[in-house]
């Protein structure tokens, strides 16, 4: 029987590190038992931690003895292709058959990149591993909580998706049962039943095998959205359980430092937050050892502690570095109409972009919106006000406004109105034609049940330009971690390459009302988004800050982030280097002198890498910033590399 791990948490709080521990724990605990650790996060660091160069396709890892361990960091462009390319001629029968749209009209779309290629990826890696039967244990290191709910929610819209087809393909026999004649078989796909079977797979795999475990850290924005991610799961049916947490990055020993005083503290509530919404779940913990932790032999030590509960033994702090120069300069603001701010998930990007608007108002007097698009968003932790999909004014200030885009809801207005459209105007009773688009009617509920995975993706972009509408405010994108946040920026490309085709075949369907003003709203959704890719590649209009800590992780995930935008024709305005440990904040503490000296090696080498772009260090605060207060405290200092 397969059994399957996965670790869940908000960005940045170590789960590929804690992942890779506990696969290499298991492989080593049952030898001559495969053991696959699997990354579905877009943004992958497995090969980084493992110190193990990683392609599309389970690799062995090497470790001794008989233990038998396979990584596989999931290419879901390549993944999606093959998937697609394999069942290509049953979907363009099914919807030729199924709906006004020829094969002709539909196969230009396919050829595109669609959506939601990673959960869709993910799923089908899962079932391919579960599947080949070659693996004991699967161990699957997940994106950040926003996009693995989505992934687990995947199973249900695949069914619905499947329905949508089997309904399509049922044409035939309902226009035959209404005009007499016989239905065409043709229309009667044995892929739908395979592909059904795939998604009720893995379906009954998560819920009869599957054990969840909750990564989080003792910092409160993590600890609260470990709680909001939880009761959502609880929605799902059936409900999905967290099974054992894992609290990370913990200071577990006091020290002659102010700043470890602070975090034991910070860890002693955690663990009794931790117990009091979580009671029946096992509490693991992970030492902060203050430096990164890579390679077979490191991650064996790190999975005996966190999940074995042994010492975390670790060399003494080197020899004294001399610290990089800096220089205290002001905090920049927003001084152009859009700026989206990105970065590695947990490095700090909801803090920066809200410092970036409140030094904005402080200084320039421009209003702001801050939007977040990060399907698991914290502004409303950091401005302490519950904030949602209408903005609404943070710190008292009535021109500083703040939302969290919630795709959900936004996904099921739009429905709501598109339903209403197609009942006016396919509910003309003609003869000979009412069956027709009554059948219509009845595909398109159908397809309208569906939430696509991506449309966290497709509807920022539509909110992104319902925000620039108004010029005379400066907004500012919270964006989601590294992965999606690509994605979202090759939206516009993507959504224009999809207007193409879907105007050319509404103009072969102008005679139907319904037709002609859809054609209309998509040429009209055309020329906006052509605005908006203009916008991004001006650098007057538009501005990127990339959010970075100095550790070996992110600064590996920035470097490819950065080739990514450039990729893109998208050039960060600036780096902000966060939670920098400085000369003064250590005294005789040995975690913080390990801490220093690697962000020194890695604050030295990031300055070599991206020697062109402006560089700024924030030093790190020992307590969390929330609130207007901590805000000014926030943005009362900021360094420049020298």
């Amino acid at each position: 029987m397969h059994t399957l791990s996965f670790f869940v948490g908000k960005g940045g709080v170590g789960k590929t590190t804690v992942s890779a521990s506990y696969a290499v724990r298991m492989a080593r605990q049952h030898p001559g038992q495969r053991v696959l650790l699997l990354s579905t996060d877009p943004a992958h660091s497995l090969s980084d931690i493992l110190q193990v160069p990683l392609r599309d396709e389970p690799r062995k890892v090497p470790l001794p003895g008989a233990s038998d361990l396979r990584a596989w960091q999931i290419d879901a462009e390549t993944l999606f292709a093959e998937f697609l390319a394999e069942h290509r001629q049953s979907i363009l029968q099914v919807l030729d058959a199924g709906s006004i749209f020829s094969r002709d009209d539909i196969e230009p779309l396919l050829n595109t990149t669609l959506p939601g290629m990673a959960e869709v990826s993910a799923l089908l890696a899962i079932h391919r591993a579960l599947d080949s039967g070659e693996y004991f244990h699967i161990v699957v290191d997940t994106a950040p909580f926003g996009h693995t709910l989505r992934l687990f929610g995947l199973p249900q819209h695949f069914l619905r998706f499947l329905n949508f087809l089997e309904l399509a393909a049922s044409r035939d026999r309902v226009l035959a049962a209404h005009f007499g004649g016989t239905a065409n078989r043709r229309t009667e796909f044995s892929f739908i039943e395979l592909w059904k079977k795939i998604v009720r797979d893995v379906e009954n795999a998560l819920i009869e095998n599957a054990k969840l475990f909750l990564v989080t850290t003792p910092e409160k924005f993590s600890l609260n959205e470990s709680v909001r991610c939880a009761d959502e799961l609880r929605t799902y049916s059936p409900p999905l359980e967290m099974a054992e947490i894992v609290l990370n990055r913990c200071v577990l020993q006091t020290h002659d430092c102010g700043s470890c005083q602070n975090r034991l503290r910070a860890t002693k509530a955690a663990r009794r937050f931790l117990n009091k919404h979580f009671p029946l779940q096992r509490l693991h913990l992970g030492e902060d050892p203050g430096l990164p932790l890579v390679g077979i032999t490191a991650l064996t030590k790190f999975g005996d502690h966190v999940f074995a509960g042994r010492e975390l033994k670790l060399p003494s702090a080197g020899a004294k570095l001399r610290p990089v120069r800096l220089e205290k300069v002001k905090w920049p603001a927003l001084d152009v109409p859009l700026t989206f701010v990105l970065g590695k998930g947990g490095v700090g990007k909801t803090t920066i972009s809200a410092a970036l608007g409140f030094t904005t108002r402080k200084r320039k007097g421009h209003a702001v919106q801050i939007c977040s698009v990060d399907p698991a968003p914290s502004l409303d932790d950091i401005f302490q006000k519950a904030i949602g999909d209408d903005p609404v004014p943070v710190l008292g200030d009535a021109n500083f406004l703040a939302s969290e885009m919630d795709s959900a809801v936004i996904f099921a207005r739009w429905v709501r109105d598109l339903k209403a459209d197609i009942e006016s105007s396919t509910g003309a009773d003609v003869s000979g034609i009412h069956i027709d688009l009554s059948f219509e009617r009845q595909i398109l509920s159908a397809l309208l049940e569906i939430v696509p995975p991506g449309v966290d993706e497709v509807l920022a972009i539509f909110r992104i330009l319902d925000l620039l509408v108004d010029r005379s405010q400066v907004v500012a994108i919270d964006m989601a971690p590294t992965g999606h946040a690509l994605e979202l920026l090759r939206m516009p490309e993507r959504i224009l390459a999809w207007t193409r085709p879907l105007l050319k075949t509404l103009a072969t369907h102008r005679t139907l009302a319904a037709a002609r003003d859809a054609a209309v709203k998509i040429a009209g959704l055309g020329q906006r988004v052509r605005e908006l890719t203009g916008l991004l590649k001006d650098s007057k209009s538009t501005q990127i800050h990339v959010v970075l800590l100095p550790e070996l992780l992110p600064d590996h995930e920035t470097e490819r982030m950065i080739s990514s935008l450039r990729t893109l024709h998208l050039t960060p305005k600036s780096m902000f280097l966060n939670r920098v440990i400085f000369a003064k904040d250590v005294v005789r503490c040995q975690r913080c002198r390990r801490s220093f000296q690697s962000q020194q090696k890695m604050i030295t080498a990031i300055k070599k890498k991206f020697a062109d772009v402006e560089m700024y260090v924030v030093h790190e605060f020992s307590t969390e910033i929330a609130g207007k207060t901590a805000l000014g405290r926030f943005t009362g200092e900021l360094w420049q590399l020298a």
